[in-house]
């Protein structure tokens, strides 16, 4: 069992540990966004399903996101309506993303900003972190601490008991910035507008 307290999991991730934790929807694992490729190597995930960045405000995600004037008033009317909550913005990416996020595609990155005060204070304190769902690739998302410590020993997870899931257990929606309109790549708990 390698669960800790708030103060060393942010300590852990920090540190370029890998952590999970829970948000709006379901737990995620975490690490800082150059060291991606640990969640990839736990999760065997395939390097063509890029990871989300996941930060505690919209102002902590538009560094690495670029766009004209106009698209990125079109995205924060989006964000303004839908954050924090589950829904994934999938925008053209700025120099600042590191390519491990998405290898096969860097020229996007998935940003998020989830609606948990858990969440919500661990990534203020480490900055955007690179996030995806607690599982093996392939299989249903873990929705326990205890069950993510039995498949993941390694990972840092929070002790508390209290802070089991709060989530609704329904991934994020994510939606595609094409240039014109959003393309929903995953229904999820949010339904947008388009």
């Amino acid at each position: 069992m390698t669960s800790v307290s708030l103060a060393a999991l942010i300590a852990g991730v920090r540190t370029g540990g890998l952590v999970s934790f829970p948000t709006d929807t379901v737990p995620a694992l975490a690490t800082l966004p150059e060291q991606a490729g640990l969640i990839f190597a736990a999760k065997q995930r395939s390097q063509d399903k890029p990871l989300i960045l996941m930060a505690a405000s919209a102002e902590d995600l538009w560094p690495y996101v670029e766009g004209s004037e106009q698209d990125q008033q079109i995205w924060e009317q989006v964000v303004s309506q839908y954050w924090p909550g589950a829904l994934t913005l999938v925008l053209p990416a700025s120099k600042r993303v590191p390519k491990v996020m998405n290898p096969i595609d860097p020229t996007t990155i998935g940003i998020r900003v989830p609606k948990n005060a858990i969440a919500q204070k661990i990534l203020s304190q480490t900055g955007p972190l690179a996030t995806t769902s607690a599982n093996f690739s392939g299989q249903p998302a873990l929705l326990t601490m205890a069950e993510i410590d039995a498949q993941f020993p390694s990972v840092l997870t929070l002790e508390s008991t209290a802070l089991e899931m709060e989530g609704i257990g329904l991934p994020s929606t994510v939606a595609k910035w094409t240039g014109e309109n959003w393309q929903i790549l995953r229904q999820g708990a949010v339904s947008l507008g388009v």
